[in-house]
């Protein structure tokens, strides 16, 4: 048994995700797929975010690829912590395509950032369910609610997967830094 210690501060729940960290999801072609690439990237930048607004305006995209367009641009939103507008794509691609795995995970995301942390862990863990194409980033953000509910756990073993996955991906390590962990002591006989 492991002994996990954390302290958890206010401003590690109003985490900024660094670059690349949000959830997206691949479309391949026209402004839809350099809107992808972009957000795959971890690109914000305002005319980033006006690519993939003229996809959705002008592109006659099949669900899934207007689903993973509003992925990609709430990516972006939340990445400038514009949770409100990241919030209304992620539930805009849910409304499109309930069984994209990213929109759970990015709406999940937005929880944490509400603070409902059982709610945002229960989004992802559906995410996770339905299959993303970045797994490590639902395990992240699963570990981010975890740790919210004071699962520290949890969190530690989420974090660790993230960073087991994407081995170069430094924000699972710097949150992994923050834990101590040891051996429980063996239990004896008592006196």
């Amino acid at each position: 048994m492991l002994k996990f210690q954390v302290t958890l501060t206010a401003a590690m729940l109003a985490f900024s995700v660094a670059s690349g960290a949000g959830a997206s999801t691949v479309v391949i072609g026209g402004l839809a797929g350099e809107c992808s690439s972009l957000a795959k990237a971890g690109r914000s930048d305002p005319e980033s975010i006006d690519i993939c607004t003229r996809s959705l305006d002008s592109e006659l995209l099949s669900p899934h690829d207007r689903a993973g367009t509003y992925v990609n641009r709430g990516s972006m939103e939340f990445h400038n912590q514009d949770y409100d507008a990241a919030d209304r794509d992620f539930r805009a691609a849910l409304a499109t395509l309930p069984a994209m795995g990213e929109a759970h995970i990015g709406e999940g995301a937005y929880l944490i950032y509400q603070e409902k942390f059982a709610a945002a862990e229960a989004e992802i863990n559906r995410g996770m369910e339905l299959g993303a194409e970045e797994p490590e980033k639902g395990y992240y953000f699963r570990a981010m609610a975890r740790w919210g509910q004071n699962n520290l756990k949890g969190a530690y073993l989420d974090f660790q997967k993230a960073s087991e996955l994407k081995p170069n991906w430094d924000l699972p390590r710097k949150q992994l830094a923050k834990f101590h962990v040891e051996s429980a002591p063996a239990a004896g006989p008592t006196p």
